[in-house]
Order: C-alpha cells, then structure tokens, then sequence
C-alpha cells in the first residue's frame, strides 16, 4: 500500500464513524428541559422534575421512524410497567421536530402513547451529554418514506439517579439490548433502596 495514503485513510476513518463520547458513571448528568410529545400530545418536558419521582432513563436515539429507533421505542413502550415498577421515568430524546414526535409518540407501532420523547432540534441537549451531533447523509429516508432532515446522535441511554449522578451509560449495543440493560439498572437500583 501506498504509504502516503495511510494517513489520509486514517483520517478519513475517524470522521466517518460518529465518535460514543459520553458521560461516565458518577459524572453529573446536565439539567435541560424540552418540548416534549406523550400519546401525540405535545408538553414541556423538565429533567429536574423528573428527576424528584425517581431515577430517569435518558435515552438519546438518531431518529424517530427508522429501523433500531422504532424497535427500542416498541421495546420501551413494551417494558414500560416494569420501569414505573423499579421507580423510574423514560424520556427518549433526538433531534427530531415536535411534528414528527406527535406522530412517533402516538403510533401504536413504536411509542404506542407509552413513552415520552422529546424534540432536540439544535443538538444543544445532546452535545451536553457529551454526545456528538453529526448531519444525515443527503437523501436519508425513514420507514414511512420521509426525507431525514435532520442531524443525528449515537444511540446511547443513561440512568440518571434521583441525585442527578449518572449509575450507568449504556452504548454500543443493539436496540432490545440497550433497552434491556437499562431495565437491569433501574431493578438494581430499585432493589438497593429497599
């Protein structure tokens, strides 16, 4: 191989996967407030309030009505009783417009009026998750044959503990699973303050 193409591959490499920089355990998770959609009614969604019924699953997904992001909402919206069980709350975030979310939140198929998620249109509550925003490729469309007009972050769910301190980043793995090791840190945490 040639070896002045090596650095250029390197480089090109690194920008072409999004990076998972993300909170870490025990780091403080950021206050924000969005506008948020449950059952396809929109509202204002606050953290910090949140935050005072409970632990809070902050999940952060690319975009409403693709392929993993409608299996994790269906699998959320499935498993939501045992989340409310354990204590906690769920609050999907992306960059999607509230429009889109009105539809996502209430769709039987994905959010089924079960899970809350809340619109981040700037990126400006993800990249202080420590997440990257990155642009959808040109031509991006979803399941119901919508352009993506929109940026996009990793898809990356933290537990944040009523004391605002994150108990676990969950990255990486695919959409059921995410969803899954989400509901074992919510249990754990449940079966600690028994």
């Amino acid at each position: 191989m040639n070896r002045a193409l090596v650095p250029a591959l390197l480089l090109s490499a690194l920008f072409a996967t999004p990076s998972l920089a993300a909170l870490n355990e025990g780091d403080k998770a950021p206050d924000f407030s969005a506008q948020a959609s449950l059952a396809g009614k929109a509202f204002n969604y606050t953290f910090k309030d949140a935050l005072k019924k409970g632990p809070v699953v902050v999940y952060f997904y690319p975009s409403a009505f693709t392929g993993g992001c409608n299996l994790q909402a269906h699998t959320f919206a499935e498993n939501i009783d045992k989340f409310a069980a354990a204590g906690a709350t769920v609050i999907g975030v992306s960059l999607d417009s509230i429009g889109r979310l009105n539809a996502f939140s209430a769709d039987p198929e994905y959010c089924a009026g079960k899970v809350a998620v809340a619109s981040d249109p700037d990126g400006k509550i993800a990249r202080s998750f420590d997440l990257a925003v990155v642009d959808t490729p040109a031509g991006r469309k979803d399941s119901k044959g919508n352009d993506i007009d929109h940026g996009r972050v990793d898809r990356v769910t933290y537990v944040i503990k009523p004391d605002g301190k994150v108990a676990a980043t969950i990255g990486g793995v695919a959409p059921v699973a995410n969803v899954e090791k989400a509901l074992e840190t919510v249990t754990r945490l449940a079966s600690a303050r028994r």
